[in-house]
């Protein structure tokens, strides 16, 4: 009963461990006048393709995604404030956990604010959590299961 108990979790759990797709791209990158990172307007994951965290194509490898997003520290975007958006896959987190974002403000007065995620293309929202609907399949998944054993 245990043993089916653990295969059914471990199931669950290693497509999002060992398989995430993330987006990547750094505002920095951009040529003038675009905005293809998503630093100033919304995010558009049409004109991006996820890559696979542990693949050539991936600028970093890891097993979950991060956004990093900095911003100047006066006035409101609309007046001009710089900002900088940066989405890639990472392998550690300074916090060690996944679904939560830091911030903080650096010595100069540039806002930051990273964030990790470790579910498919998790890094192209505004705000970045956690995979609700994974736990709450697996969960389900194992009282169903438990119930009928």
């Amino acid at each position: 009963m245990l043993l089916k108990l653990a295969t059914v979790t471990l199931l669950c759990i290693l497509p999002t461990v060992f398989c995430v797709r993330c987006y990547q791209c750094a505002s920095s990158q951009d040529n003038k006048g675009e905005d293809n990172c998503g630093a100033y307007k919304k995010f558009n994951k049409e004109s991006h393709i996820a890559v696979e965290c542990f693949s050539d194509e991936s600028h970093m490898p890891g097993s979950f995604c991060m956004k990093l997003t900095q911003q100047g520290p006066k006035g409101f975007i609309w007046d001009g404030r710089w900002r900088q958006v940066i989405r890639r896959c990472a392998s550690v987190a300074e916090t060690g956990v996944t679904g939560v974002c830091n911030w903080g403000v650096y010595e100069n007065g540039v806002y930051w604010e990273e964030c990790y995620c470790s579910a498919d293309e998790c890094n192209s929202s505004t705000y970045i959590t956690s995979s609700v609907t994974l736990m709450l399949c697996t969960i389900g998944t194992v009282l169903w299961l438990h119930k009928l054993l």
